[in-house]
C-alpha cells in the first residue's frame, strides 16, 4: 500500500514538472505587446475585485444598521400579540413595527427652486411673456416650487407615487396643489407584465412630447417653453386616466403609450378647460361653452410612440412622436387634435468624470388644431330675438419648436443655448368689438398675446455643486409681435437644492 502511494506521489511529481515546463516555454514565446495588455486586465480584475469587496462592505454595514434599528425599535415599543414581525412588509420591502403598527418605509424628497432677475417687463406684459406656472414671473425673487414626492411600493401588485406641490404667485398668493397621484402595475392577468406591459391609474401629467411629462425640476432650462405653456397651459397637461405603456418586442428600444385622460380642468387647457381658465386665457377668444361627458368621445385619448438606439459606443439618440384628440370648450361639436415629434441625442465619452464632458440635444414641435364650433350671441339681453347674431365656427391653428444645445465641459459646469419660436394662424373672435358694432368681428392671430408670433433665445450657464442642488443663469430675449407686449432683455438666476431620496431620470 506505502509503495503505491510512493508510486502515485511520483508520477504525479513529473507531471506537474512537465506542466510547469510547458508553461514557462509558453510563456516566453508570448509577444511582449500581448503580454503588456494581459498585465493591464489583471490589474484593471484587481481594481475591480477590490471595489467589489468595498460596495459588499458597505451593504454589509448598512444591512447591520437596519437590524440595530429594527431591533432597537422593537425593544422600545413591543409588538402586539400576533401582529407581524419588523421587517415582514408586502412584497420583503424593509418596515418598522412600534406599538404594533407596521409601517411600510417610503421614499421621501422635497425639491426646492428659488429664482432672482429682472426683466426690460413687468407686471402683466412679465407674466404674459413668462406664461408657465414654474417661470420666474416677476422682478425679485420667485418661489418657483417646493414639491414634496413620496413613493413606495404599495404591496406586490402596485407601486405609488404623489407629487404635492407650494408655490406663491406674482401677488404673493400661496397655492397648494396635487401634481400627480397615480400608481403603477408590476403584475398583470395573463403574465402581461412580462410581454413588457405596464399600467398607471390615477392622476398624472399627460405622456405627450418631452416636456409636459417632466416636473419642473428636470427641465434643463429654468422656464418652460412658449409652446407649450401656450397648448397646454400654465401647469402643463394632465388629468385623472389610466395610460398603458408597452415595452414592443423588437429589436431595439422601442415603446408605445397608450392613454385615455378626463379632458376637463384648468390643466386641460386646449380642450374642456374650465370657465376660470377661459376668463383668463380664452382660446381664440371664443366663451366657455363646454358640455358635459356624454360618451366616451369626450375623453382625450393620448397615443405616443418611442425609438430608442445607440449610433455608436459614445452617442445614443431617442425619436418619439405623439398625438392626443378630445373635445374642446367652443362647443358641443368643437374637437382639438394636438400633433408633436421630439427628437433627444446624447453624447458621452466612454471615459468621463462622474458624467462630464457630455453634450445633449433636444428639440421638440408641436401643432395644435382647434376647431371651434359656432355659436350665436345675444347683443341686447332685454331683445335677444332682434339681436342675436351667428358666429361662425373656425379652425384655429397654432404651432411652434425650440431646440436647446448643452455642453458640460468639465465636472459640475455645463452651458447651453435655446431657440424657439411659436406662431398661430386662424381669426380670434373679438366680443367688445363685436357688440360695438351689432356684427360679428375677428382679429388676426397676431393681436392675440396668447396666440402672435414669439422668438426667444435662452443662453444658459450651470453649476453642479453636487448632485443634489444647482445653481443656473439664463437669459432671455424675447421678441413679441402683439402689440400689447414689448420685445424685451430678462436675467435670471436660479437656485435648486433637493434632499431625500432621489430617483433617477428617465432618458
Amino acid at each position: 500500500m506505502r509503495r503505491s502511494l510512493l508510486v502515485a506521489s511520483a508520477l504525479s511529481l513529473c507531471v506537474v514538472l512537465t506542466l510547469a515546463r510547458a508553461a514557462a516555454a509558453a510563456a516566453a514565446d508570448v509577444p511582449p505587446e500581448v503580454q503588456r495588455q494581459l498585465d493591464a486586465l489583471a490589474r484593471e480584475n484587481a481594481a475591480l475585485r477590490r471595489a467589489v469587496e468595498e460596495l459588499a462592505d458597505q451593504v454589509r454595514a448598512a444591512r447591520d444598521e437596519a437590524r440595530a434599528a429594527r431591533t432597537e425599535s422593537s425593544s422600545e415599543a413591543p409588538s402586539a400579540p400576533g401582529a407581524p414581525a419588523a421587517g415582514d412588509a408586502p412584497g420583503g420591502a424593509p418596515s418598522l413595527a412600534p406599538g404594533g403598527a407596521r409601517l411600510q418605509l417610503l421614499d421621501l424628497s422635497l425639491d426646492g427652486m428659488i429664482a432672482a432677475g429682472w426683466s426690460q417687463a413687468e407686471g402683466e406684459r412679465l407674466e404674459i411673456l413668462q406664461g408657465g406656472g414654474h417661470d420666474p414671473r416677476q422682478r425679485g425673487f420667485t418661489l418657483q416650487q417646493a414639491e414634496l414626492s413620496l413613493k413606495g411600493a404599495v404591496d406586490p401588485f402596485f407601486t405609488g407615487e404623489a407629487h404635492l406641490l407650494y408655490q406663491l404667485d406674482p401677488e404673493g398668493e400661496s397655492r397648494f396643489e396635487l401634481e400627480e397621484a397615480f400608481v403603477t402595475t408590476m403584475r398583470l392577468p395573463f403574465a402581461l407584465h412580462e410581454r413588457g406591459a405596464q399600467l398607471e391609474l390615477g392622476h398624472f401629467l399627460t405622456e405627450f412630447g418631452r416636456i409636459n411629462p417632466q416636473h419642473a425640476h428636470q427641465w434643463d432650462w429654468l422656464d418652460q417653453p412658449v409652446v407649450a405653456t401656450r397648448l397646454f397651459g400654465e401647469d402643463g397637461m394632465r388629468a385623472p386616466g389610466v395610460r398603458l405603456g408597452w415595452l414592443l418586442p423588437l429589436p431595439w428600444f422601442s415603446e408605445l403609450h397608450l392613454g385615455a385622460q378626463n379632458a376637463r380642468g384648468e390643466t386641460m387647457r386646449s380642450f374642456l378647460a374650465s370657465d376660470e381658465a377661459f376668463e383668463e386665457r380664452a382660446i381664440g377668444g371664443r366663451p366657455y361653452a363646454a358640455a358635459g361627458v356624454r360618451s366616451p368621445a369626450d375623453l382625450l385619448y393620448l397615443a405616443r410612440w418611442v425609438n430608442g438606439a445607440d449610433l455608436s459606443d459614445t452617442t445614443s439618440a431617442q425619436l418619439g412622436v405623439s398625438f392626443a384628440t378630445g373635445p374642446n370648450a367652443s362647443g358641443r361639436d368643437g374637437r382639438t387634435h394636438l400633433l408633436g415629434a421630439d427628437l433627444v441625442v446624447k453624447w458621452r465619452p466612454l471615459a468621463s468624470d462622474r458624467g462630464w464632458p457630455f453634450v445633449t440635444f433636444q428639440a421638440e414641435w408641436m401643432g395644435r388644431r382647434y376647431e371651434a364650433d359656432g355659436f350665436s350671441l345675444c347683443l341686447d339681453e332685454d331683445d335677444c330675438a332682434a339681436s342675436t347674431i351667428a358666429v361662425p365656427g373656425d379652425a384655429l391653428e397654432d404651432h411652434g419648436f425650440y431646440a436647446q444645445l448643452l455642453y458640460g465641459f468639465r465636472r459640475g459646469w455645463a452651458a447651453g443655448l435655446r431657440v424657439e419660436h411659436a406662431s398661430g394662424h386662424g381669426r380670434s373672435f373679438d366680443l367688445a368689438a363685436s357688440r360695438a358694432a351689432g356684427a360679428a368681428v375677428f382679429a388676426p392671430a397676431d393681436d392675440d398675446p396668447y396666440r402672435g408670433d414669439r422668438t426667444r433665445i435662452a443662453p444658459l450657464l450651470v453649476f453642479h455643486p453636487s448632485e443634489f442642488s444647482r445653481l443656473r443663469l439664463q437669459a432671455n430675449w424675447d421678441r413679441a409681435d402683439a402689440d400689447f407686449v414689448d420685445d424685451a432683455l430678462s436675467l435670471w438666476a436660479g437656485l435648486e437644492f433637493l434632499f431625500g431620496a432621489h430617483a433617477a431620470h428617465a432618458y
